[in-house]
């Protein structure tokens, strides 16, 4: 799916699924492919909050003394580093690997995150109980009544219109029948012969 940028002055609630997956990926750090708008629109929500909540400019501005005398602003130099505002928290001084470790092990599941603001929201919640803990459960899968299970795909509009013109094209009868060839081909290609059998074209 191509990566584009969603419009940070549209409302959320006016966005399509695409500019929400956009949005999310710009503010909460991570790749989605969920179809749940407001699943997406929370968490962004979220995501913002955070960032808003914890952000230090005003904090700093208010706390710093106006005139400090030289000797007190070397020590505060020496003893915190060039940067006192940023060493806040107990996660100011952890680098982006050790956040990411310290989610793991608070939310029991692995991050790609690297937006610093919503590892800390997201470690704070799992540790105080707010957030579901532990491996993301499987989707249940949808059995027809003839047996048959359906599993969900998502694809931009734009790429599924140029999809179905290209079987189409190809002389192909449905999308089904595309998708049982392209798993055929890719599964005999990775020399899993049985498994690939099973999606064989049959004879016409």
């Amino acid at each position: 799916m191509p990566r584009t940028t969603a419009p940070k002055t549209k409302k959320l609630e006016t966005m399509n699924l695409t500019e929400l997956r956009a949005r999310y990926r710009e503010v909460v750090g991570e790749e989605t492919r969920s179809p749940n708008k407001t699943h997406l629109i929370r968490r962004i929500e979220e995501a913002l909050a955070a960032k808003k909540r914890r952000s230090p400019t005003h904090r700093a501005t208010a706390t710093a003394p106006s005139a400090p005398s030289a000797p007190a602003a070397q020590a505060t130099a020496s003893s915190e580093g060039t940067q006192p505002a940023r060493q806040r928290g107990r996660f100011a001084s952890m680098t982006i690997g050790e956040l990411q470790a310290k989610y793991r092990e608070a939310v029991g599941r692995p991050t790609g995150s690297s937006n610093p603001s919503y590892l800390h929201w997201k470690i704070r919640e799992a540790e105080a109980g707010r957030v579901p803990v532990g491996p993301r459960p499987e989707r249940e899968v949808k059995v027809g009544a003839d047996g048959k299970r359906v599993i969900p795909l998502s694809f931009d509009a734009k790429e599924l219109e140029v999809l179905d013109k290209a079987w189409r094209d190809a002389g192909l009868p449905s999308r089904t029948r595309f998708f049982r060839r392209a798993v055929h081909r890719e599964l005999a290609a990775m020399g899993a012969t049985e498994a690939a059998a099973l999606f064989a074209p049959k004879e016409e």
